[in-house]
């Protein structure tokens, strides 16, 4: 590492005021401190309060990520082997090298937008490099659909970062989570290339070769909003070897994720477990009562166990990685308990009443996102009242 410091000094004076560089000075400043620790603290808009400094964060979320990137490449590979009835005839690394080359050129285009637009943001406003997209760039191929164009991500990618993020001041001062931004923009964009039975599973043919005999690419949500019920088994959800965005399907993967965000801090178990409590409880409330539907879309996803709800779609992903974005979630103890329960609540009542749209976490949490300052506004207020009270108490 001495080497890449050495490097770094000699070229340092070219980057500084007087400099033929000058103007690249957040470039420069941005590799410096995401290699080695920065000699400098933030001064205003931190939303990070710790010892540790915003670039070593972000990496340890996207590590937390690692599981579900490398399970999805696998998945990738082995549900379009299996939609070709293939599966029995390739290797273990055939269907990890498929999904990679399947895989890889989405995570490459959308850090290439997302920096790029964050570098050239940089250097016009003259400041530093903002941290935020590291995690953000990974997380947007992880929850698009397999097949999805690579301009699609671009654009969406570009939309997340200037309209989700730098309209707003950049890293920590947006309201929205800039993945979810993202995927909300290429589903209301693209529709059909964010839903629907085809959109999950790559079918690429080569010559001879065909679509194996009863192939279904829909997913266990998908199903129960056209069927109203699903043939995917709950094992299988947990384990993830099923059709669904790229890295939402393993909910195995996803808790390893949530093990090292929980260990390191980094991210709110007060979150993630109020919003898993607020997801049961929304789902024994639809358990209870959907004998007394009479719409069998309705009572499809009613009938389905609440438990399973949890393992089911996006939910675990969105709970764990992006309903705890520091930035656009509560941050007040008591907050984010109110806010990861109704996130979990909305995110099953979605699913439920609208089975055009049975993916309900995207909407609950960008839902929740707005709602968040207000939370937190009420929480602050309550407890200025009871201090207050407690002060006319000790004076009377």
């Amino acid at each position: 590492m001495k080497l890449f410091k050495n490097l770094l000094a000699s070229v340092k004076p070219h980057f500084e005021e007087g400099g033929k560089l000058e103007k690249l000075y957040p470039v420069y400043d941005g590799f410096a401190t995401f290699l080695f620790v920065p000699g400098h603290s933030a001064h205003s808009g931190a939303h990070i309060r710790d010892g540790i400094d915003l670039k070593r964060t972000m990496i340890t979320v996207v590590m937390a990520l690692v599981p579900a990137l490398l399970f999805g490449m696998w998945n990738a590979g082995y549900q379009h082997y299996l939609a070709l009835g293939l599966n029995e005839t390739v290797t273990f690394w055939e269907q990890v090298g498929f999904g990679a080359m399947k895989v890889l050129p989405l995570v490459i285009v959308s850090y290439s937008v997302g920096l790029g637009i964050e570098f050239a943001f940089c250097v016009i406003k003259k400041h530093q490099i903002n941290e935020g997209f590291l995690v953000s760039g990974m997380l947007i191929p992880l929850i698009m659909p397999v097949d999805i164009p690579l301009w699609m991500v671009a654009l969406s990618t570009a939309f997340a970062v200037v309209i989700g993020k730098e309209v707003f001041g950049g890293t920590g001062m947006n309201i929205l989570n800039p993945a979810l931004t993202a995927r909300a923009f290429a589903f209301f964009a693209y529709p059909t290339f964010m839903s629907g039975d085809k959109v999950w599973i790559n079918t690429s043919l080569n010559e001879g070769q065909a679509v194996a005999d009863g192939f279904s690419g829909a997913t266990a949500l998908g199903e129960l909003a056209t069927t109203g019920s699903t043939d995917i088994k709950p094992m299988d959800m947990f384990l993830g070897n099923i059709p669904g965005s790229i890295g939402e399907t393993s909910t195995v993967a996803i808790l390893i994720g949530a093990a090292i965000l929980i260990y390191t801090g980094i991210g709110s178990w007060k979150i993630m477990l109020s919003a898993v409590l607020g997801g049961l409880t929304m789902g024994l409330i639809f358990n209870g009562i959907a004998e007394f539907m009479i719409s069998p879309e309705q009572q499809g996803f009613m009938e389905v166990p609440y438990w399973e709800h949890l393992i089911m779609g996006g939910f675990a992903f969105g709970v764990v990685f992006m309903a705890t974005d520091p930035v656009s979630a509560s941050q007040t103890s008591k907050g984010k308990w109110i806010y990861g329960f109704l996130t979990g609540m909305l995110c099953i009542m979605i699913r439920v009443f609208n089975p055009a749209f049975p993916e309900g976490v995207m909407m609950a949490i960008l839902f929740m996102n707005v709602m968040a300052p207000l939370i937190d506004h009420y929480v602050v207020e309550g407890n200025v009242k009871k201090r207050k009270k407690r002060l006319k108490v000790k004076t009377a």
